[in-house]
This record gives structure tokens, sequence and C-alpha cells, in this order.
């Protein structure tokens, strides 16, 4: 049997969560030879939009997806994949009550969408968010249920879908991480700024994030080889922050200088113990190009 070529799929919710995440690793494999997917689940409808970026664009949601084709481009993705449904908001938000908003769907109808790429795309490991969405933003935990669900059900013959059955190997689970998360929140304190009231819209907490508990922490790749281009995906997300502004805050200058990984928590197969993996391909037969020759992450 011909061994296969190595891919990855991202099940994220909305445009821009590939970038702000864990753009460093998608990047990284890509430049290695992953053919890596997205598959989003939202075009980011919900929220304030300047005027000046909607020039030439119908709407927030054909803006958005823009930026993420942009995105997609630096991070160099071989495919974006929607799923269609509509940004929820956050907890609160009148979003919320839309009745296509993806945090609103049937558990059972969004991983049944997911199945379908899983089946199609057929890759070896499988990205999401992590239980609490990150930041308890409701799409986020949403297509974090779903891509849990969907990971159990794509190898299973008796779940039918237009795609024959296919069993990816590993899934895990972007953390963020809570040291740093705690480091940040003094941080802002001693700059005079409320860690409560975080984010573009001030709605996140960062201060309630990094008090829960930590989830255990099984992979960490670097990425400082293709910092660059996550930056560079980030910045193709004006409608969210000026590109300078990203660059500019105190936070990111200071994760530019000492935090080049992403963190992920391995949710299947279960861990064992042992040593953090600096490959999410870890132990894993796949085709590796024939340039790179070994898997790309040491």
């Amino acid at each position: 049997m011909e061994t296969p070529k190595p891919r990855l799929v991202a099940v994220l919710a909305h445009p821009d969560d590939e970038s702000f995440g864990m753009g460093g690793t998608l990047a990284l494999y890509a430049r290695r030879g992953v053919e890596v997917h997205l598959v989003c689940a939202t075009r980011g409808e919900a929220g304030d939009v300047d005027p000046q970026h909607l020039h030439g664009y119908a709407s927030i949601a054909e803006l958005r997806q823009a930026e993420l084709q942009c995105a997609a481009g630096k991070l160099g993705l071989a495919g974006v994949h929607f799923l269609g449904y509509r940004d929820s908001g956050m907890p609160g938000s009148p979003d919320n009550q839309h009745p296509q908003a993806l945090a609103a769907q049937p558990l059972d109808e969004v991983a049944a969408q997911v199945v379908a790429y899983l089946r199609a795309l057929r890759p070896q490991v499988v990205l999401t968010f992590d239980p609490i969405g990150g930041y308890h933003h409701p799409d986020h935990i949403a297509i974090h249920r779903a891509t849990l669900q969907a990971f159990e059900l794509a190898g299973d013959p008796a779940f039918a879908s237009q795609h024959p059955p296919y069993q990816p190997q590993k899934l895990y689970f972007h953390l963020m991480p809570r040291g740093w998360l705690r480091f940040g929140v003094r941080l802002l304190k001693l700059l005079g700024k409320d860690p409560r009231r975080f984010g573009r819209n001030q709605d996140i907490d960062l201060e309630a994030i990094a008090s829960e508990s930590d989830f255990p922490v099984h992979a960490r790749i670097d990425y400082r080889k293709v910092m660059e281009s996550k930056e560079a995906a980030a910045q193709c997300h004006l409608s969210q922050a000026d590109g300078a502004t990203i660059r500019r805050t105190p936070l990111a200058v200071l994760q530019r200088l000492v935090w080049h990984s992403d963190v992920f928590m391995r949710a299947y197969p279960a861990p064992n113990g042992g040593a953090q993996e600096r490959d999410l391909f870890a132990g894993l037969e796949v085709a590796w190009p024939p340039a790179q020759g070994r898997s790309p992450v040491s």
C-alpha cells in the first residue's frame, strides 16, 4: 500500500482564528510540504467594522472572507472550506439569536458537516480549539464539540455520508498558555490597563481565563522559522485590528521576543506520559516530500 502524503486539517470558527491563533503551526507545516486545509465554520459576520474597510465589499462577511483568503495565501494553506453558518458573537450579543448562528445549531448537524470534510480531505492530524474555546467564545466551543464528535464518527462505517469512512490518527486542541496569560495579566495591570476588558471590543476577561485550571500541554511546536508568515497573515485581517497596531501592543512585542511556540493538548490517542511532542506527526507513517526527507519538526 502506498504511504499517504502528510495532511493536516484545522477546524475553526471565524476568519482570523487561523492567524491570531495557531497560524505559526499551520505555516510551518505548509512550508515543510504538508497539505494544510482550514475548515472555517462562519464568515465572521458579527461585530462592527470601520466603514473604510468595507469599501468595495457588499457585506462584512464578504470582507472577512477576502481577508481570510489573503491570510491563507500568507500561511501557505492548500484550501479554505466554509461550513456556511453565521458568527454568533460573544455571549449576550444579539447575534446569538440569529437563526443561522453557529452556537445555536444542533451539534449533530454541525458534526456531520465536519465528518464530510474529514472523509474528503483524509488528514492524519486534526486541530481545533480547547474545551473552553480559548476565551469562552460560543462559536469556538461549538466547533470544538462538533470536531470532537466528527473525529469519532469519521471512521465509523455505520455513519452515512457521501464519502467512505476514514479515521484521522491524531486530534489536538490548541491552547492559550496559562503561564503566558498570567504574565500578560500582570503586565497589563502594570501598564494601567484592565485585563478584564481585553480585545478590540473589550469583551474578553483575561483575568478570569488565566485563573482557570490548566489544560495539559502534550505538544509544543516552535514556529520561529515562519514567524514572518504568521505576522503577515495576521496583518491581512485589517478589519479586526490595524496591522501596525497588532505589532505594537506590549503583549505582541513581548511575544515576538520570547514566545515562538504553539502549544497543544493531545486528545487522541490518549497520551501515556513522556516528553512533550515537538512534531504533530510524530509516530505516523507518511510520505514526506523528497526535499525534506524527514518529519518537519525536530
